[in-house]
Formats: C-alpha cells, sequence, structure tokens
C-alpha cells in the first residue's frame, strides 16, 4: 500500500511513517516543517524508507496530486498546542482549517480512503467520562482558548458531510493528550517541558494548582489505533475516542517525573493568567470513553504513563548527547 501523512515530519506523523515503513508500506509525508522536524524522519529519508514532499497541505493543486497517486491517507498535518493556539489564533484557524478542507475534498475527489485525526479538544469544557456523541460544552468564541477546538469539529462536520452525501471514505479519531519521544514542550506540551526542566535542574512549572487530570496516551498505542481503524471498513462515517483510561493530575505527573529523572528541581505553580494570558480557561478533568472502538477493533491503551515517561526521558537524553 502507498501511504500519505499530512504532518508527517511531526511528533505522531513520523512515529506512524516509522511502523508503515517497518511493514514494508511506501510512504509519502507531505509537511511544511513549521512545527515538524526534519530529524523526526531523516532516518526514514537515509534508508529510502519514506519520501519528504516540503510543502503545506493548503496547497490545493499539491494535496491533490499526492493523494491521487497514494492509496489511503492519515491527515496529521495541524496548528497544534495551547500555547501555539493562544499566541496565534487566527493563523491556527486557518492553517486548520483550510488544510482540513483541501485534504478532505483531495481524498473524496481521487476515492482515497482518509483517516482525520482531531482531538479531544472538542468535548470543550465537559467533565465528564466523554463519549462520541457526548454534548460539548464551550467558552466564548472571542477567547483564543477555543479556536483549536472549533477548528476541528469544523473539520469533522466536513468529514461527516463527504462520507455522507459523497460516499467518501473518511473516518475520525480523536486523540486524548498523545505523549512520547519526539514530542517538544515549545508551544505548551506538559510532559517534554517537564522532563526538560528536570534535566536541566530547573523549576518545574506547574500552571494553575496542579489538580487539572489528563489521561496521557503512549504515542506507540495511538498509532496501533490508527493503523487498525483505517483498515477497518465499519470504522467509516463515524468518530473514535482514542485514550487511556487512567488520570494523573499534572501535580502527580511533575512529581513523578521529579522521580524518575532523580532530579532536584523544585516544583512551583504558575497563575494560567501569567502563563497563558488574561481569560485563559483551563479544564478540569478530561477521561475517555473508548468502548466504541474497543467494541469495534478490540483496541485499548496498553502502555503506563511511567513508560511513556521513561521514553521521553530517554529520548531528551539521547538528543542532548547528540548536541554536546
Amino acid at each position: 500500500m502507498k501511504y500519505l501523512i499530512t504532518g508527517g515530519a511531526g511528533f505522531i506523523g513520523s512515529h506512524l511513517a516509522d511502523r508503515l515503513a517497518e511493514r514494508g508500506d511506501e510512504v509519502v509525508l507531505l509537511d511544511d516543517l513549521s512545527t515538524g522536524k526534519l530529524d523526526n524522519v531523516q532516518h526514514l529519508l537515509d534508508a529510502g524508507s519514506a519520501d519528504l514532499v516540503e510543502g503545506c497541505v493548503t496547497d490545493l493543486a499539491l494535496v491533490e496530486d499526492l493523494i491521487g497517486a497514494a492509496d489511503r491517507c492519515f491527515h496529521l498535518a495541524s496548528a497544534v498546542g495551547v500555547q501555539l493556539i493562544v499566541d496565534t489564533p487566527l493563523e491556527s484557524m486557518q492553517r486548520n482549517t483550510r488544510g482540513m478542507e483541501a485534504v478532505i475534498e483531495a481524498a473524496a475527489g481521487a476515492g482515497v480512503r482518509l483517516l482525520v485525526a482531531s482531538s479531544s479538544e472538542i468535548y470543550g469544557k465537559s467533565s465528564a467520562t466523554l463519549h462520541e456523541d457526548s454534548d460539548r460544552v464551550l467558552g466564548s468564541p472571542s477567547l483564543a482558548r477555543w479556536t483549536y477546538a472549533n477548528a476541528k469539529v469544523h473539520g469533522e462536520m466536513l468529514a461527516y458531510g463527504y462520507a455522507k452525501q459523497r460516499g467518501a471514505e473518511n473516518i475520525v479519531v480523536r486523540l486524548f493528550n498523545t505523549v512520547g519521544p519526539r514530542q517538544t514542550g515549545r508551544y505548551g506540551m506538559v510532559l517534554p517541558r517537564f522532563v526538560r526542566q528536570a534535566l536541566a535542574g530547573e523549576e518545574i512549572t506547574v500552571y494553575g494548582d496542579g489538580r487539572q487530570s489528563r489521561c496521557f496516551t503512549h504515542v506507540c498505542d495511538s498509532i496501533e489505533a490508527l493503523l487498525q481503524l483505517i483498515d477497518c471498513e465499519g470504522a467509516i462515517g463515524h468518530p473514535f475516542n482514542v485514550g487511556r483510561h487512567s488520570e494523573v493530575t499534572i501535580q502527580e505527573l511533575a512529581e513523578r517525573v521529579v522521580r524518575m529523572t532523580g532530579s532536584s528541581s523544585r516544583i512551583s505553580h504558575t497563575p494560567y493568567e501569567q502563563a497563558y494570558g488574561e481569560g485563559f480557561e483551563e479544564l478540569g478533568r478530561r477521561r475517555p470513553d473508548t468502548s466504541r472502538i474497543e467494541e469495534l477493533i478490540g483496541w485499548r491503551a496498553r502502555l503506563s504513563i511511567e513508560a511513556a515517561i521513561s521514553d521521553v526521558i530517554d529520548h531528551q537524553r539521547e538528543a542532548a548527547a547528540l548536541a554536546a
């Protein structure tokens, strides 16, 4: 099979490319390298296991050419990360919505099966265990916090519309806090930021009181879900939550990072307003109901948060050693 991965040089895209290459599939990566990194996929390029096309998913002509030559497509390209969204809400909205429109339209026109990566952010402030059909509770549209959520919902609705009216083979996956090696803390991702601070002996900065909780999913588990879903006929036209059930507070996450790195860093707390600006709204908890994907393909997250922390620590230590 020939696969196109948009955002293929990014954190999740590069891990997906690794798995496809291991299987012997042909892999083409589309990435403008604005947030993705060449280092993430250089080993695949050197081995001839993947081809990289440097370009943007908003370029409809380019996207049409690449999707038209593929058997299937994973759409992972996205402006992501709380810090990036808050700092550049307009650019983030435009890149996400226009890119989604181009990819969905091109895939439908070429008759190529498409898996669209969405996010748990679409649920907004809902704090119950979240099923795919749960109601969404969002804050004011004037707050940048909700830019990403609305952009992702726009993409989902396009995917469902094309599937229903034009028979497009679209699948939507809502990822819950995927973490692991190659993830950067540059745009607000909490685990790599904590690990970097701990390894440097810096203060580990927890935003808010640290009692907010998340369900962190190892990237290897998320990748297995994506691979199984795109091959499943019963998944077409539906959304699926992908995440772990077990929750950890951000305070607990920081404490585990300190313990597992052997760091002497102390943990400090920074108000949300200081970190992200006035009016920022944080979420208390977000836990996925994954019964739909479990019943359809038998997928469940297997790897622990400790495994994810350990892998991020190893990755950052290796990167630091290479840079020295």
